[in-house]
């Protein structure tokens, strides 16, 4: 038998990422497409605070509404926007990256046309 004390919670190692892959939250509605990945490292990604998992393609997107945290059409970035994130199915959760919240990405301005 073991002892409560040797008892060890169980962690989802974080996956190795590539730009195309789809990941889909198991606690809301969220899901996304991966835009952008850091080479070198592996980032947990999270959606309302539990690890996003791989999705399957060609599920039905919901649509925004004003109790959703994320935004389809919106690309969310990492603190070092070194993860890029599109979201394709709104939902309730938060999208984290290591723990740090990810920020909507903001638009590049256009150049002059003087």
């Amino acid at each position: 038998m073991c002892d409560e004390e040797d008892v060890q919670p169980m962690t989802t190692p974080a996956v190795n990422l590539r730009p195309g892959d789809q990941l889909a939250s198991s606690v809301c509605t969220t899901r996304v497409v991966v835009i952008r990945a850091p080479e070198g490292r592996r980032p947990l990604v999270e959606c309302g605070g539990s690890p996003m998992i791989a999705g399957a393609p060609g599920a039905k997107p919901s649509p925004a509404g004003a109790d959703h945290a994320t935004l389809i059409g919106k690309r969310y970035v990492d603190a070092a926007e070194s993860l890029e994130l599109l979201c394709t199915s709104s939902g309730a959760g938060v999208l984290t990256c290591d723990g740090g919240p990810m920020a909507i990405k903001a638009a590049k301005p256009l150049p002059a046309s003087d």
